[in-house]
C-alpha cells in the first residue's frame, strides 16, 4: 500500500516543496463557528468518516502514523491529538478539511455537515 501511495503522489506531481511552510487557515476561518453540535451521533459520524478517508494517513488513533504516512512528502501528516492542533479553532480545522494540501486532499465533495462531524471527531481524540 505504501508504494502505492507514494506513486500516486508522485504521479500526482504534489512536490515536497509546494507544502514545507507552516499550514494557517486565512484569518477569516478562525472565527467560524462550529453549527454542529459535538453530539455522540456526530462524533460517531465523524469517527465512520475518519476510518473511510483519513486513517491511511492520520492513522486510526489520529496521531498521523498511518500505513501510507512514511511515503509522504513533507509536511507529514497532522497528528489530531497534539497541542498544535487542540489550539486551532474548530473553523480552522474545517477549512484545512475542505481545501487540503500537499498530499492532503481538499474534501469540499463532503457535505458541509460531514465535515463539521470530522471536526467533532477530531476533538474527541484530544480529551
Amino acid at each position: 500500500m505504501t508504494a502505492a501511495v507514494a506513486a500516486l503522489v508522485v504521479a500526482a506531481g504534489i512536490s515536497a516543496v509546494s507544502a514545507q511552510t507552516e499550514w494557517k487557515a486565512p484569518p477569516e476561518a478562525k472565527n467560524i463557528k462550529n453549527p454542529q453540535p459535538p453530539t455522540p451521533a456526530s462524533i460517531a459520524n465523524g469517527k465512520k468518516l475518519a476510518e473511510a478517508n483519513c486513517v491511511s494517513c492520520h492513522g486510526p488513533g489520529g496521531k498521523g502514523d498511518g500505513p501510507a504516512a512514511a511515503a509522504l512528502p513533507p509536511p507529514k501528516p497532522a497528528d489530531w491529538t497534539s497541542p498544535k492542533i487542540k489550539a486551532e479553532t474548530d473553523g480552522e480545522l474545517f477549512w484545512k478539511i475542505s481545501n487540503g494540501r500537499g498530499a492532503m486532499p481538499p474534501w469540499k465533495h463532503l457535505p458541509e455537515k460531514d465535515r463539521w462531524d470530522l471536526v467533532n471527531y477530531i476533538r474527541s481524540l484530544q480529551k
